[in-house]
């Protein structure tokens, strides 16, 4: 790891003429109706749900059928690392419309998700967003962007944990991109420490703008919490870096080169 960055990750493999159609004659309209009735579900116990159990074992449950539908399996490693950080931002590389059904199904206990804005005006998806307390960042609007972080850090001050993206959206390229701020900020405003996680394998089975779900295996590689004691927002650019390379070290600790391939390959280590 001479350069601090993740190398490409594998490019998803074309598949059989079975494969594709299986995936965009079932798959993907499955999908979409599982969406639709479980997002229905929770919209309709939302006022009774005051603290978010039932609506985020819901999706849960959604996120486990949409991995078992694809024939995608999913294994975790470094969990132990969560146990002493009840409060924190889990901060995860994102490579694929497949990691939040991921970390949904991966992490115990509830946790609320910092999203863009735009994810909130989907039907159904944008109805739970909303009604599951789930926090919307506004990219270009500095105030609305300053009331959604002040929100996240009262969650987590108020025991919360935090799920956030840094990259603010999937990598097309499967590299590692620049990270924002934000979720650093309010992990140092509320002096919680950042859990960096790093989702292996994902880009393989189902890139960017594509509908081709290949079943496979991703893994969830949970790494060493860093603490926020003691620094100040002026530290934010510092504990962006600081994540970034955990995340990076991460990846490529559980990425190996395929013998007689020139790409890497996902690997979990046990």
């Amino acid at each position: 790891m001479n350069t601090g960055e993740p190398q490409p990750a594998t490019p998803q493999r074309p598949g059989s003429l079975f494969s594709r159609l299986r995936s965009y004659c079932f798959f993907v309209p499955v999908v979409y109706l599982y969406t639709a009735a479980l997002g229905a579900l929770a919209l309709l116990v939302s006022p009774f749900d005051r603290d978010g159990r039932a609506q985020h074992a819901i999706a849960r449950a959604w996120a486990t059928i949409i991995l078992k539908t694809a024939a995608i399996r999913v294994r975790v490693d470094g969990l132990e690392h969560l146990h002493s950080t009840p409060a924190a931002v889990y901060a995860a590389n994102h490579l694929s419309a497949i990691d939040i059904p991921v970390l949904y199904t991966s992490l115990a206990g509830q946790f609320r998700i910092m999203a863009k804005k735009q994810l909130f005006r989907y039907p159904f998806l944008g109805g739970y967003l909303k009604r599951s307390g789930q926090i919307p960042i506004v990219l270009g609007d500095a105030h609305a962007s300053l009331r959604s972080l002040n929100r996240a850090c009262d969650a987590l001050r108020r025991g919360m944990p935090l799920v956030v993206f840094p990259e603010g959206g999937r990598s097309a390229t499967g590299q590692l991109q620049e990270f924002m701020g934000g979720a650093f900020y309010v992990a140092i405003r509320a002096q919680a420490p950042v859990v960096p996680m790093a989702i292996v394998g994902s880009y393989e089975l189902l890139p960017m703008n594509s509908f081709h779900a290949i079943p496979g295996e991703v893994a969830l590689v949970i790494g060493e919490p860093i603490p926020t004691i003691g620094l100040r927002v002026r530290d934010t650019g510092r504990l962006s870096s600081q994540v970034r390379k955990a995340i990076t070290e991460l990846y490529e600790s559980h990425v190996k080169q395929a013998p007689g391939e020139g790409a890497p390959k996902p690997v979990v280590h046990t």
